[in-house]
């Protein structure tokens, strides 16, 4: 990989979430010794995003929650972001929202896909018009026929308008299969491969250095394979999805970046005697809207 290749961890909000739901089937009395819950039973998360500069290309990798719900919304989700968030977080780091070439979107549960619109004159536009989206194609299907359970993590009405926007701008790259590649960029190559378990064809993005582990493993806690959250679609298979990750992590010697730990953004993975994982090296954070990773 180019010597050129920066990392940037935006943190452009955070919102909190029900602590049981987090940690399913995990008991409180071990979950709250690491995420101390509020009077409401919720837990701190950071909105944390991965900026990728290679030599020609400006990345982002999913968006958060934007800027533009009601006060219901926010209330029910204790949402603290600033305005226009995601330009906020990217002139931190040193650029402008119109150098965005690409936009890679992991799945489109409102707290990862939310902020990749606005609202103008009372419709929602792309944030990033420039930008070429990179989408899961069976995700997006699902998406538009998910069943009860999981509808309620789509908000279509503020997705779909701007995915019609790059598809009618001819600026998607629908992505296919279980893994490949999302781009290139002279020798730089960001690759993707797929789990089931939180919700079908969610799309973890990597090179050589980093992955994006999105609802996966969202937090540094749930690197310990049996806490998957209660949100998942399908939590036998989301353990199975995290060994397998984990594995190729190790063998790849990868970091890996948690979008909602509020300490952390991100670690590198170890494997015990006993072949549990665990952390190694945390990122330290905190509330910093933009951070420049050196690796």
């Amino acid at each position: 990989m180019p010597n050129s290749v920066k990392y940037y961890a935006l943190r452009p909000g955070s919102f909190k979430l029900d602590g049981g739901a987090m940690f399913g089937i995990i008991p409180r009395p071990m979950w709250q010794k690491v995420a101390a819950p509020d009077e409401q039973n919720r837990i701190e998360l950071a909105l944390r995003l991965l900026l990728i500069k290679t030599p020609n290309k400006l990345i982002l990798l999913d968006t958060g929650i934007g800027d533009y719900h009601d006060e219901k919304f926010v209330e029910r989700f204790a949402v603290r972001t600033g305005a226009s968030p995601l330009i906020a977080t990217i002139e931190k780091a040193g650029f402008k929202a119109t150098d965005l070439t690409d936009l890679v979107i992991s799945h489109l549960h409102f707290d990862h896909a939310g902020g990749m619109g606005k609202k103008v004159a009372e419709e929602m536009v792309p944030v990033f018009p420039n930008a070429t989206l990179h989408l899961h194609q069976k995700h997006y299907e699902y998406a538009q026929n998910c069943n009860d359970r999981d509808s309620g993590s789509f908000i279509k009405k503020d997705f779909m308008p701007v995915i019609e926007e790059y598809s009618k701008n001819k600026k998607i790259n629908w992505i296919t299969g279980e893994s490949g590649v999302i781009l290139t960029d002279q020798e730089y190559q960001l690759n993707f491969l797929i789990s089931s378990g939180h919700t079908p064809f969610l799309m973890h993005a990597y090179d050589d250095k980093m992955i994006y582990l999105a609802d996966i493993i969202p937090m540094s806690h749930h690197v310990h394979i049996p806490w998957v959250m209660a949100y998942d679609m399908h939590p036998g298979i989301s353990t199975q999805d995290k060994k397998r990750i984990l594995q190729m992590v190790l063998q790849k010697n990868l970091y890996v970046f948690y979008e909602h730990d509020p300490d952390f953004w991100g670690s590198k993975v170890v494997q015990d005697a006993k072949g549990n994982f665990k952390t190694e090296q945390n990122g330290k954070c905190e509330n910093s809207l933009s951070l420049n990773i050196v690796l």
